[in-house]
């Protein structure tokens, strides 16, 4: 096992890996910008770095002075900022640290999303009739004449959501073209887009897979991610009510041919479309980092996924059985927002008080500051029950116990999700909080 870990993240996911570090023996080393002072991530990791700037989570040389300068000898990215950084990861290994992630090579390939479906498709990986990169607008109205109508526009690079936008004539293509090439030439320094086929009324539905020492990639599971405003997740559950068990299979032998193609090691997640209607999936893109939403197939199949990280990226071996996965689990993302609107509300948490009989992921306590600088998540609350019926139960009593004064956050709207007719029936899509929020208007 590696000695020493720098975890190049801060908030609920550096304490949660620092979490599991810790029970392994493992030094851990935070890193904290000068908003990050007391939050509780860099009091229990056994020694933290002072960054000039919150900028410097994003700044490679700033991340790898602190790995040289704490002497750590392996780095665990977690997700968003650098995590799927082709080049970071390939920096680590050039400074002569352990990456806990897939290789820089698979990581390049994945983060191209045109690259990323022509290989998959190769592959024997189902994917949307669609296009590759595109550099103009006029090249996607173009291609949008021959694909037909309604399109998914998308930036081929980055993620979050940013620059995507569905389009229903050329009109309407033309301008969320446009929209797509500036977000993502601003946001990621590469300005093509590609279309896709769009799916009305879809499910989201993503794939943990972890690639062995041995080079097997083992499924474990699926996760519906449909719940989401902007593009952006906010309730999972595992395993998704839309999957049956012959689904299942098809969605996981996919996964792992995915993962399979590009020599996949390490924890990764393939995301998937699912048309319900018809039982037809097709690629979306891989993941090649651990998602905000793992806790839920932790709960569900019986692992420490983090552990599973460190072990492999450390050359240990790893188990070659698994627990058989039991009951539903559930996970509600909760911010500091408006719950009507969804805008971020910084501030000073004055009171914060945690339900009972839930696992709570935290980045925030009381007396914390919830900084205008980063992502306004404040923890995540997974409920597990013995099946689904169970682990809403649970979630609605964790909601309403749940105690966050200062800033807003969504509570109001998490509770008001869980006893929508839509997600309580499992019915819903991706467009469930577009219609609970329609419906507010309506009343």
């Amino acid at each position: 096992m590696i000695p020493s870990l720098l975890v190049a993240n801060r908030g609920e996911i550096a304490r949660r890996i620092i979490r599991t570090a810790r029970r392994l023996g493992v030094r851990t080393i935070a890193l904290q910008s000068e908003v990050d002072t007391g939050l509780p991530y860099v009091a229990e990791a056994d020694e933290s770095v002072a960054l000039s700037s919150p900028r410097d989570f994003l700044s490679i040389d700033a991340v790898l002075a602190a790995a040289r300068d704490t002497g750590a000898a392996a780095v665990h990215p977690g997700y968003g900022f650098l995590s799927e950084n082709a080049e970071f990861a390939r920096r680590c290994a050039d400074a002569g640290l352990v990456w806990v992630g897939p290789s820089a090579e698979a990581m390049e390939l994945l983060a191209d999303k045109a690259a990323a479906r022509a290989h998959m498709a190769a592959a024997g990986v189902p994917v949307l009739p669609g296009t590759s990169g595109l550099a103009s607008a006029d090249e996607a109205v173009a291609a949008g004449a021959d694909l037909g109508f309604p399109l998914m526009v998308k930036a081929v690079s980055g993620g979050g959501g940013i620059g995507m936008g569905v389009a229903h004539a050329p009109e309407s293509l033309q301008r969320a073209a446009r929209t797509a090439l500036s977000r993502g030439g601003g946001a990621f320094g590469d300005a093509r887009i590609l279309l896709e086929r769009y799916v009305p009324r879809a499910r989201h539905v993503e794939v943990q897979v972890v690639g062995m020492p041995d080079g097997s990639v083992r499924a474990f599971g699926e996760r519906d991610c449909s719940v989401q405003r902007r593009h952006q997740k906010v309730v999972e559950e595992c395993p998704s009510p839309a999957v049956g068990a012959a689904l299942r299979d098809r969605l996981c032998a996919a996964a792992v041919r995915a993962a399979e193609s590009v020599g996949y090691r390490n924890a990764g997640t393939v995301e998937f479309l699912l048309d319900p209607a018809t039982g037809e999936f097709h690629f979306l893109e891989v993941n090649t980092r651990l998602q905000v939403e793992h806790p839920i197939t932790e709960q569900v199949h019986g692992v420490d996924l983090v552990e599973l990280q460190l072990r492999i990226a450390s050359g240990e071996d790893v188990p070659a059985d698994f627990p058989a996965p039991r009951g539903h689990a559930v996970e509600l993302r909760l911010y500091a927002e408006d719950p009507v609107r969804f805008l971020p509300r910084p501030g000073r948490i004055t009171e914060w008080v945690e339900p009972n009989g839930v696992r709570v992921d935290a980045g925030y306590a009381a007396n914390t500051e919830v900084s205008p600088h980063f992502d306004p998540l404040l923890a995540k609350v997974v409920a597990h029950g013995a099946d689904r019926a169970d682990a809403l139960a649970r979630a609605r009593r964790a909601v309403a116990e749940f105690v966050v004064r200062g800033p807003q956050c969504n509570l109001p709207f998490l509770a008001e999700l869980l006893d929508s007719p839509e997600f309580s029936s499992g019915t819903y899509d991706t467009g469930v909080v577009d219609r609970i929020t329609a419906r507010r208007k309506e009343n």
